[in-house]
């Protein structure tokens, strides 16, 4: 899929779109900086045979070559580089030697960017995204910016289902994504792909609300947090509209907030869907656990301080006979807990941690509503964390920090 602008070239030039295939074939790049480091991935990932030549390199194109993913002459360019070449780029750090490249390409009839002068080459790279098998460039006669938002544009109209891509129907089946924290920006690109193609979305108070304004009058929405009988055959309902839907020819999706494995019960739901005999994909998506503590400027780890990360579900408190939390163990570890579902019974958990070891002055810092614009932090310590709590009225949902890091975050930013 291509675009192009009616506005001219720089030089007064239109340019020819074609798809390159550069499978097995020699493509130079003149320079090793970070306008290689940019180009070269996707050189290979085209399945070029990539050879760069520059005395010095990023670390990260250095890293390609020791990967053996291309070639790598450490030397500078000399004409005569660019024989049996199929595609050049020029983007040396030096003007002079990028024009020499320019220069051979043009007695060779070998394509060339220019990274320097754009209008100095024979070819020009365009504003590229990928979508779903999709690849799609933008060029806007040389406007940079103006090529970069278009596609940005187009691929955000595709992600969301604005745009339609596919002539067919998706297959039925059940597709299991994470929603991410909250804030519906941070729904992975394979959710919202899923998401704009689905039939039935079935979701809860969790997942990103604002995700479902966008889906078209013929989805069916369900709100799985409005079904009754309780939170044990609330699950049971669950699954079988998920197996009802998707045997009734429907694409369904079970939009979570968070990640579906991470206390999100999806495992649950893919069993059922596959006792069923019923296609089902799982799509990762950003924990709550470690997105909502970086939001409020939380880092789950830190080097000299947490060597050592636990996320513990508080839906049970400590002395339950259903709790599978080995509370003394816990207490004994110097790094960081993280306590999802736990604002209710905090006081509990915060006991049970100082009785087997834990400091009482652990900091703590508890994010309510973290990534959306509601979301507010309170630092207290452990000791004190019920009561701050109470105090602030925190309600779910909430991500409780416990640990050094919870005290890293400098009093500006606070």
């Amino acid at each position: 899929m291509t675009t192009h602008s009616s506005a001219q070239h720089t030089s007064g030039e239109h340019h020819y779109f074609a798809g390159l295939d550069l499978t097995g074939r020699r493509v130079v790049v003149v320079g090793a900086g970070g306008v290689a480091q940019r180009r070269v991935p996707r050189l290979i990932g085209a399945g070029a045979r990539v050879e760069v030549i520059s005395p010095e390199a990023t670390p990260a194109v250095e890293a390609m070559a020791q990967a053996g993913e291309i070639t790598w002459h450490r030397r500078p360019y000399a004409d005569g580089d660019l024989d049996g070449a199929w595609y050049a780029v020029a983007c040396a750090t030096g003007h002079e030697v990028n024009a020499a490249v320019s220069a051979e390409a043009e007695r060779r009839r070998v394509f060339c960017v220019r990274a320097d002068d754009a209008a100095q080459g024979t070819a020009v790279t365009p504003a590229v995204a990928e979508h779903g098998g999709l690849l799609l460039g933008v060029l806007a006669g040389g406007a940079h910016r103006r090529s970069a938002a278009v596609r940005d544009a187009l691929v955000t109209a595709l992600r969301s289902g604005v745009v339609a891509e596919h002539a067919e129907r998706p297959a039925p089946g059940v597709a299991l994504v994470g929603g991410g924290p909250g804030a519906p920006d941070l729904i992975t690109v394979r959710g919202r792909q899923l998401l704009g193609r689905a039939d039935v979305v079935i979701t809860d108070r969790l997942a990103p609300r604002e995700l479902l304004e966008e889906l078209g009058p013929h989805v069916e929405v369900v709100d799985a947090s409005k079904i009754p009988y309780g939170r044990a055959a609330n699950q049971d309902v669950i699954n079988e509209l998920l197996v009802e839907h998707a045997r009734a020819g429907k694409f369904v999706v079970r939009l979570k907030g968070g990640d579906p494995y991470l206390f999100g019960r999806g495992y649950e739901e893919l069993l059922a869907c596959v006792a069923a005999g019923v296609p089902v994909t799982s799509v990762p998506g950003i924990t709550s656990a470690f997105s909502v503590p970086a939001a409020a400027d939380v880092p789950v780890t830190h080097r000299g301080v947490a060597h050592e990360v636990v996320v513990v579900s508080g839906h049970v408190g400590p002395h339950d006979e259903t709790s599978l939390v080995d509370w003394p163990a816990l207490a004994r570890l110097r790094g960081t807990l993280v306590l999802m579902m736990a604002v209710k019974r905090i006081g509990e958990f915060a006991a049970v941690l100082i009785e087997h070891g834990r400091d009482p002055k652990s900091p703590v810092a508890i994010v309510q509503e973290g990534t959306m614009r509601t979301q507010r932090a309170v630092r207290t310590t452990l000791a004190e964390a019920a009561d701050a709590v109470r105090t602030h009225e925190v309600a779910p949902p909430a991500v409780i920090i416990v640990g050094p890091v919870a005290d890293l975050t400098p009093p500006e930013r606070r």
